[in-house]
C-alpha cells in the first residue's frame, strides 16, 4: 500500500503555484480534527519536499512530503462553469456563484471598446 502512495504522489507533477489538497499525518494519525488543508505550494526542495501555504490562513508548512499532497486540478474547480447548461430556463440557479459572476463578465456581448461590464 506504501508503495502505491508513493507512487501517486511522484506522478503528480508539481510545480510552484499549484494548489494541492494537503494531510498532516501526525494530526491525522492520532486522530486529531482539522488534518487536512487546501494549500498552494510556494517552494519546493531539491529532496522532494515542498513548503506550502494553507490558502484559509495563510499558515505556512514547510518540508511537506509529497506522499502526503494530492493535486486539485484546475479542470475540477472550473467544472461547473465547463458544463454549465447556458441555455436552459433555470441555467442560473444550477451555478455556483463565483461561476455565474465570472459568465456575467466575460460575456461578449455586454462588453464595450472590448472591456466587459457588469
Amino acid at each position: 500500500m506504501m508503495q502505491k502512495a508513493t507512487q501517486h504522489a511522484a506522478q503528480q507533477g508539481f510545480k510552484r503555484g499549484d494548489f494541492v489538497l494537503y494531510r498532516d499525518p501526525a494530526r491525522y494519525w492520532t486522530g486529531q480534527p482539522n488534518h487536512t488543508f487546501v494549500c498552494q505550494i510556494t517552494f519546493s526542495w531539491h529532496t522532494g519536499e515542498w513548503n506550502l501555504r494553507v490558502v484559509e490562513t495563510g499558515v505556512e508548512t514547510y518540508r511537506v512530503s509529497e506522499e502526503y499532497m494530492r493535486l486539485l486540478p484546475a479542470a475540477e474547480a472550473m467544472v461547473d462553469i465547463d458544463t454549465a447548461p447556458l441555455r436552459a430556463a433555470n441555467a442560473a440557479a444550477a451555478m455556483d456563484v463565483s461561476a455565474l459572476a465570472w459568465l456575467v463578465q466575460n460575456d461578449p456581448r455586454r462588453a464595450i471598446n472590448g472591456h466587459p461590464q457588469v
